[in-house]
């Protein structure tokens, strides 16, 4: 359980990280490092240039799981740095934790169960694939268009709602991969199996997060700004 429901700038970055440890990644995919000692949110926040609004919003949006707690405006947030916390996701997931998941899954089975195995196998990669295609096209269309939007143009053949039509959740394809572990391979004991089942589900709960922030927060932001640019 978390200890806090809220965060503000005087509370210590080490108290965060304490009560809620999920923030480490928080915390990575806005470039901040470990070592801040006694300092304030602020005044961590402010030494590595990191806009401390947008970082409160996505901690407290994390750890309050209410995201009609928050109103927010376009000029109260750093789009930039929320883009930036959003790419540095995507890294993480698709250049270390998903493959580290992958090694350590042929590592832990069997292949003498052959069909089993190979089902496991391939029902990771097409998971991956699902995540990977859904990251890239972020990467090559929406956040390219959010930019455009900051530039003060505008796309006239997309918006931010073709995004949110396209934001497929891709947690089928990860169920199927875990009841496939759970109900029918045979590991009798297996540590090495059930470590990386608990890496599967604390992955999955990473990505959920990771589509929660887009959903509650990321898009509400970029349709205020193009309701700004109409303005204009």
């Amino acid at each position: 359980m978390y200890k806090i429901e809220h965060y503000e700038e005087t509370d210590r970055m080490s108290d965060l990280i304490c009560d809620n440890y999920p923030m480490l990644l928080v915390l990575s995919r806005f470039g901040l490092s470990l070592g801040f000692g006694d300092q304030t949110i602020r005044e961590v926040c402010r030494k590595n240039g990191v806009d401390v609004t947008t970082f409160l919003t996505v901690v407290n949006l994390l750890v309050t799981d209410d995201p009609d707690l928050f109103t927010v405006m376009p000029g109260q947030l750093s789009v930039e740095a929320l883009i930036d916390y959003l790419h540095r996701s995507h890294d993480y997931f698709l250049d270390f934790r998903l493959p580290a998941i992958r090694r350590k899954l042929i590592e832990a089975i069997d292949c003498s169960h052959s069909d089993i195995a190979f089902a496991i196998i391939r029902f990771f990669d097409e998971y991956v694939a699902e995540v990977r295609k859904h990251m890239m096209y972020e990467e090559d269309t929406v956040f390219p268009y959010v930019r455009l939007l900051l530039s003060g143009k505008s796309d006239p053949h997309y918006n931010i709602s073709v995004f949110r039509k396209q934001h497929n959740q891709v947690e089928t394809k990860l169920t199927e991969l875990k009841n496939i572990i759970i109900k029918y391979y045979p590991a009798n004991g297996s540590n090495e199996l059930n470590s990386v089942l608990f890496d599967i589900f604390s992955c999955a709960k990473d990505l959920a997060s990771h589509n929660y922030i887009e959903d509650h927060l990321f898009i509400p932001v970029i349709t205020e700004l193009e309701t700004e640019y109409t303005k204009l």
